[in-house]
Formats: structure tokens, sequence, C-alpha cells
């Protein structure tokens, strides 16, 4: 599939064999530089990957930290966490909607380009999007196109039903 640019643009193509540090999201033709993360973002990172392949077989899922998913057909976005059916095949980008994201907050996160992220994360139809605050902990579920404080994941019922200080008490 071609893509359109604009001179300052970077091809689909170009996006994917360019490695960057940290990883960059890919929005229309634009490089989006994530904030790098510091120790208390790689914390909470690991705690909530350890957490769910804690339950891997349980749940039948797979949790990868810093996965490219590609939400739309000219963005790509990298969350701090996803959350995979392990039901479906493996992809080295996924296309399919996760079960779940997890965005880890960093000092340098502005919250209009956080927002525009979790817009995209709903609008591929993924069903639980996160956004973890380590300055707390505070944990907020994005439904509807806004930020919801929460502190449980999942419903009564479901198997995926947990509070997320379960994930608090793993940060190291």
């Amino acid at each position: 599939m071609a893509a359109t640019t604009t001179p300052d643009s970077v091809s689909i193509a170009e996006y994917l064999r360019t490695p960057y540090e940290p990883g960059a999201d890919y929005v229309d033709g634009e490089i989006e530089e994530r904030p790098m993360g510091q120790d208390d973002h790689s914390a909470w990172q690991q705690a909530i990957t350890v957490w769910f392949h804690q339950h891997r077989e349980e749940w039948q899922i797979r949790a990868r930290p810093e996965l490219h998913i590609r939400v739309a057909p000219t963005r790509f976005r990298i969350p701090d966490v996803t959350v995979l059916d392990r039901r479906l095949p493996k992809e080295p980008i996924v296309t399919h909607p996760p079960l779940a994201v997890f965005e880890v907050l960093s000092p340098d996160d502005v919250m209009h380009r956080m927002m525009r992220k979790l817009n995209d994360y709903a609008a591929m139809g993924i069903p639980r999007i996160w956004v973890i605050d380590p300055d707390g902990p505070r944990y907020y579920r994005f439904l509807d196109g806004s930020l919801v404080a929460a502190d449980t994941f999942g419903a009564p019922g479901e198997a995926m039903h947990f509070p997320l200080s379960a994930i608090a008490a793993l940060v190291d």
C-alpha cells in the first residue's frame, strides 16, 4: 500500500525500518516522539507486564511492553503495555484490537497528545484503555472520550477482574 507524503513527512515503510530510541509513534506521515520514561515509569511498565504474564494461561493472554499497534491505515501507536488474546495469531505489528492497553504517565507527557493517542485506541476498538499516574498512584480508564478514575480492572463475573492495587504491589 503506497502512502502519500509531503516533503517533510515519512513513509510508513521508512518508519517501520527506522529504529527510534525510545520508540516513536507514527501519525499520518509524522513521527511523534514518546517521552522517555524514568525509573517509576519503567517500574510500572514492568509490574503491569509481570502481573498479566502471571495470569497468561488462566486468561489466555499475552502481555507485551512497547509493541507496535496499527490503529488506523496511517497511524501506528506504541502503548507502554499491550494485553493480547492468545487465541489470535501472533503478529509482528498488531492489527487486531488488543484486549487492553496501558499508558504510564511520564513527567514530559502532554495531555492533548495523550488524549489523541487514547482516542486512536478507542477508534480501533480496544475495549480497555488505561492510564496510570505513578505519582498517586492513580488509575484512569478512558471511556467515551474522557479519563475516569477507576481502581478495578474488568467487571464482576469476568475472568480478568482485579483491583489495580494488585499491580501496584509489584512495583519495585
